[in-house]
């Protein structure tokens, strides 16, 4: 058993040993400078201190944000944190502490179940966005005659319809309304409503009019009626797509945390799935047809509107908001170890500082915009996002 621990630890030990590299090597001024250097990348915070600093820095954020009574195992976890390789040489750890931490390289899917659950949940937000882009798609058989824009260019009896290429486009703008929203209003409110709302606020605002939309447009009299209701449904698209992935991505630890937020598009395609099945399952239903297809994106909403407060919320976010105490209790549900929850808080604590004082200002909607284009690393994250989203349209 002893040689099988000591073979372990070697892999661990190789494992964090390449992904870290990159860390050890970076200077201070390499590392934190986003405008000037090559990577444009914010390395370990931690790594260029010594033992001393690091326990002289955990020391004063317990002191200052009452985690008195833990600051033994906040710093154990900023130890670990700055030479993730060398976790074993931290003195103090307990073989569970260990185990713990040797398990996020060796068995890196074996987590707690509400980090799951949160998961699950994110994947089905996945699915409603994939749903909601299909719910159109039977409806465009009957409902342009149902609300007295017929688009064939000529009628049952042989006449002509002289308004069919004015049908077709007003077809067109309503089942682009949802992106229309999405672009122009959705997308770009998300900011606001995450600043004020937190990660899970964001998605239950979302939730809601992605569960009431469906609804509109199945009761819908007319046709500006179902555009306006369309509409609405591209608010929610719009703030959950760019808030769900964020909220994965800032609970998932970091070692599976690339493979989640890649789950968002297979979820969503397979939502676009469950759409084109229910269009076909209610498509000989009569002249109901349009709006039971139009409706039945309710059903994946309900349970991520229900849900979404089962979930811990982002404690990244909290960090952000000075809300520590509730950081760590979100971590610790979604960590297997407090050490590695309170690795974790004061690892993120010390990432957003340096980003702080990067920025050297406090920012605002518009001062966000605009680094968008104005900051190396932010400005070719935009560009490649933009060139994906587009190709993939």
């Amino acid at each position: 058993m002893a040689s099988q621990e000591i073979n372990q630890s070697k892999v661990v030990a190789e494992r964090l040993d390449v992904a870290d590299e990159k860390y050890r090597k970076a200077s201070s001024d390499e590392a934190f400078n986003i405008n000037d250097n090559v990577t444009a990348k914010i390395q370990n915070p931690l790594a260029h201190l010594t033992k001393e600093e690091v326990i002289r820095d955990v020391e004063a954020f317990a002191l200052e944000n009452g985690f008195q009574d833990m600051t033994p195992l906040l710093i154990k976890g900023a130890l670990v944190a700055k030479d993730p390789p060398a976790f074993e040489s931290v003195e103090g750890l307990t073989d569970v502490e260990k185990d713990g931490v040797r398990n996020e390289v060796l068995h890196k899917w074996r987590q707690p179940k509400l980090l799951y659950f949160t998961i699950i949940l994110c994947s089905i937000g996945a699915a409603v966005q994939g749903w909601d882009q299909t719910g159109s798609n039977g409806a465009n058989l009957s409902f342009p005659d149902a609300l007295g824009i017929p688009i064939e260019n000529k009628f049952p009896d042989g006449t002509v319809n002289p308004a069919a290429a004015r049908n077709q486009w007003l077809q067109g703008v309503i089942n682009a309304g949802p992106y229309i929203a999405s672009a122009f209003i959705g997308c770009w409110l998300s900011d606001p409503l995450n600043n004020y709302f937190g990660r899970r606020g964001t998605i239950f605002v979302s939730a809601v009019f992605c569960a009431l939309a469906p609804i509109g447009s199945a009761v819908a009299q007319t046709r500006d009626q179902l555009f306006v209701t369309r509409l609405l449904l591209g608010l929610g698209m719009g703030c959950k797509g760019s808030t769900i992935p964020i909220f994965s991505a800032e609970n998932a630890p970091a070692s599976i945390r690339g493979a989640l937020v890649m789950s968002w598009q297979m979820w969503t395609a397979f939502g676009i799935f469950l759409g084109t099945c229910a269009n076909l399952a209610v498509k000989d239903t009569g002249a109901i047809s349009w709006r039971l297809q139009f409706g039945s994106a309710l059903l994946p909403a309900l349970p991520l509107l229900f849900g979404v407060y089962f979930c811990p919320e982002s404690p990244r976010w909290y960090i952000k908001k000075g809300r520590y105490t509730e950081a760590y209790k979100s971590l610790k549900k979604l960590r297997n170890t407090e050490l590695q929850a309170a690795r974790d808080l004061y690892y993120i604590h010390a990432q957003l500082s340096i980003e702080a004082s990067l920025n050297n200002m406090k920012t605002n909607y518009v001062t966000r915009f605009i680094q968008l284009f104005t900051i190396p690393r932010v400005r070719r994250a935009t560009l490649a996002s933009f060139t994906v989203m587009l190709a993939q349209q």
